[in-house]
């Protein structure tokens, strides 16, 4: 059964969930600690719509479908060969009734399906802005490491015009732009509610933050207690 789903240099991973198994680059382009973290905080309402933006491979919306009682989760890549693997391990896993991959820069996603369709958004994006480090444009290390499609604006912005209202807003990003993501969440009327601060392990500082946002919330930010993964969280930099 698998083989028909693979193509050259690519593997399939289990995901130790419920028998759930994600296609990947043998040499390359795969998700990190961060996606399933995230994957983890995420909580939705029964019934609920989400979208992943920046998908990558569709480890979000594999995760999510187990995870949450969503009734549809759509994950939007840019990248051609990454959104056919995440298409791809959909379908290996049965999930087209529930999960749907779309190809395209999800800035655009707005003009698709309108605003305020989703209940919730979910996304891992990019850490790195553009300019810091050495960037190869063609390589999809750096479209997933680096702020080479977006910015963390257009993330925020996009987010909040797919929002319901009271729609929910999940992030996984580096503790040292806190700051800048609380002040465009606040400029787009996502409101910051709580935040988790993930640790390799105890003495070490916080190389992750999850982040919980509401379109239209009252102020008031929960600081949930630290998650500690007693290793070093892999520097992918945004892989998905």
């Amino acid at each position: 059964m698998e083989q028909p789903f693979l193509r050259e240099g690519e593997r399939l991973d289990d995901l130790q969930l419920n028998g759930l198994k994600i296609i990947q680059k043998i040499d390359g382009f795969c998700f990190g600690i961060d996606a399933v973290l995230l994957s983890d905080y995420v909580r939705v309402e029964k019934g609920s719509k989400i979208v992943d933006l920046g998908t990558g491979t569709g480890i979000l919306p594999l995760l999510l479908s187990q995870k949450t009682e969503a009734s549809h989760i759509t994950g939007i890549e840019i990248q051609p060969d990454i959104a056919d693997m995440a298409k791809r391990s959909v379908e290996y896993n049965n999930l087209g009734d529930k999960v749907k991959i779309i190809e395209g820069d999800f800035l655009k996603a707005v003009e698709w399906f309108g605003v305020g369709y989703f209940d919730a958004v979910v996304t891992n994006p990019p850490y790195r802005k553009v300019g810091t480090g050495l960037i190869n444009p063609s390589d999809n290390k750096a479209v997933s490491r680096h702020e080479i499609h977006c910015t963390l604006e257009s993330i925020i912005s996009v987010s909040s015009k797919l929002l319901k209202y009271h729609g929910r807003f999940f992030m996984v990003h580096r503790p040292e732009r806190l700051v800048e993501i609380f002040y465009w969440m606040r400029e787009y009327k996502i409101e910051p509610k709580s935040i988790r601060m993930v640790y390799p392990k105890p003495g070490k500082p916080a190389n992750l933050v999850l982040i919980y946002g509401l379109k239209g919330g009252n102020p008031q930010l929960t600081v949930d207690e630290p998650l500690y993964t007693m290793n070093s969280v892999p520097e992918n930099e945004g892989y998905r």
